[in-house]
């Protein structure tokens, strides 16, 4: 089975990863090869900081790797916080000061439509790929469930009544943008090998 790093200090997305691909691909966390630093994130699009975090990996290993970034696009606040949503609340925000601070910029906005996308960027040898996968939804009033990570409470996909973070981990994936961008990811490295 090819083994592969994933460009992430993050457990919710390693977790996230390895269920999608189970069974098709050995996914090595930067612990598993003993690498640790701040991953660096400073571009301004989606894309632009998959392929830093991914080169970054590459630089210091030499070894095939991906990374992602993933944006909530949100139609009321001009697509914000977009390639900030991780730090929406401030630098050193938790995720649940992210989903406060989302519902209290959304409380009087009847135009609740949002998306989420990923973007996956690979790097085998010298060749840079990416894979992007998008969902489309809407801002809850509230949180509903508490499964997940991130906005999940607060996020509900159009493909369903309820939020991400009510979903089982197997429900979310199937219809989620990681999941969207993972398997387009998956099913081109299976191509190859």
């Amino acid at each position: 089975m090819k083994q592969i790093v994933f460009a992430t200090n993050n457990p919710h997305k390693l977790d996230e990863i390895r269920a999608i691909v189970k069974g098709r691909l050995e996914v090595l966390s930067l612990a598993d090869i003993n690498l640790s630093g701040d991953i660096p994130e400073t571009a301004d699009t989606l894309a632009g900081n998959a392929l830093q975090k991914a080169r970054w990996v590459k630089e210091k290993t030499g070894l095939d790797c991906f990374a992602d970034d993933t944006g909530l696009m949100v139609d009321a606040l001009d697509g914000q916080p977009g390639v900030f949503s991780a730090r929406y609340a401030g630098e050193h925000c938790s995720p649940a000061d992210n989903v406060a601070k989302m519902l209290d910029e959304m409380k009087n906005e009847t135009n609740r439509r949002a998306r989420f996308v990923t973007v996956i960027a690979l790097i085998e040898g010298n060749k840079e790929t990416t894979f992007e996968g998008r969902v489309d939804g809407e801002i809850l009033c509230q949180p509903d469930g508490d499964g997940g990570f991130g906005y999940d409470p607060i996020f509900k996909p159009e493909e369903s009544t309820y939020s991400f973070a009510a979903m089982s981990s197997d429900e979310k994936n199937a219809i989620s943008h990681r999941g969207r961008a993972t398997r387009k990811f998956v099913e081109y490295i299976l191509q190859k090998h």
